[in-house]
């Protein structure tokens, strides 16, 4: 009976450290980075004009449209287009332009929203550059442009 005991608790000690919540901007099932950019692009980026087309496309479509496409969750969010992607929610607006702190498209991926899950919830999590790079395009007016330019692709 001791015998099973302990290795009762030695298998719950196991599973429970398992159970550990993981530091700040990391997880298990949404790891940070790669980046998306190169280096270049994200100094091009962070130190001046964000571009859409060379600096916010890449990330959405890499980080956000394998979900948010209208297909893969349909009736959900849609950053497939500029229509779509500036829509308001059920849970607030998801790009104000100049206005990163209150734009969803920002605040889910940083996991700065009291009542949303952090976006990704699977996959890569956005760095700490991409991030930076989404609130300055967002300050900057979330230039989007109309049309099929507009329109992104996996």
């Amino acid at each position: 009976m001791q015998k099973s005991q302990a290795v009762y608790g030695a298998i719950l000690a196991l599973a429970l450290s398992s159970c550990a919540v993981a530091p700040e901007g990391q997880s298990e099932t949404a790891p940070v980075g790669p980046a998306v950019l190169s280096p270049e692009q994200e100094q091009g980026a962070l130190a001046g004009q964000v571009d859409f087309r060379s600096h916010v496309a890449p990330i959405l479509e890499n980080r956000c449209l394998p979900c948010h496409d209208g297909h893969a969750l349909p009736g959900q969010y849609n950053v497939s287009r500029r229509t779509t992607a500036f829509a308001a929610g059920p849970a607030g607006p998801r790009i104000v332009p100049g206005e990163p702190g209150k734009s969803l498209i920002f605040l889910n991926p940083g996991g700065t929203h009291q009542n949303l899950q952090v976006m990704p919830p699977v996959g890569n999590r956005l760095t700490r550059e991409e991030l930076a790079i989404l609130r300055r395009w967002i300050n900057q007016g979330a230039v989007w442009p109309a049309g099929q330019a507009g329109v992104l692709t996996r």
